[in-house]
């Protein structure tokens, strides 16, 4: 009997460890450093497809076309077909209001890290959609 209370002290010993470890590690980082994405799938589609894509000046590729983009920054996207006037998107960063009011109340040290770090920002679009067909060609 005494070793069956010996093992269960034992595993209670150790689930309070990882507990504390796990609570003190929410505490000293940010919610969004933890559990967030540091960069966001953003899916380029264009009508026609194959129109080049240009992001803050650099050719990407062309559509469709699906890109990885960092979080922290804004994005002008520039779509360009031959003979039409190119269109212009733009990504924009946002602080993401979850990961605000996970850091709030987990106390001041997790806002902080997570301001310093900016990983609580997201990107306000994961999908862009331009249509080239209801244009008059550029002469």
């Amino acid at each position: 009997m005494g070793a069956k209370k010996n093992k269960n002290n034992t595993m209670k010993k150790a689930l309070l460890c990882f507990a504390c470890g796990a609570l003190c590690l929410a505490t000293i980082t940010g919610c969004a450093t933890l559990f967030g994405k540091q960069t966001h799938a953003v899916e380029m589609v264009s009508n026609p497809q194959g129109a080049e894509v240009y992001i803050n000046g650099d050719k990407m590729g062309q559509t469709p076309l699906q890109l990885s983009l960092k979080a922290d920054k804004s994005y002008t996207v520039e779509f360009r077909i031959p003979g039409k006037q190119p269109i212009i998107r733009i990504i924009n960063n946002r602080v993401e209001a979850k990961w605000v009011v996970l850091d709030v109340l987990g106390g001041l040290i997790p806002v902080a890290i997570d301001a310093i770090t900016g990983n609580w920002y997201g990107l306000d679009q994961n999908k862009l959609n331009v249509d080239f067909t209801m244009q008059e060609p550029t002469k």
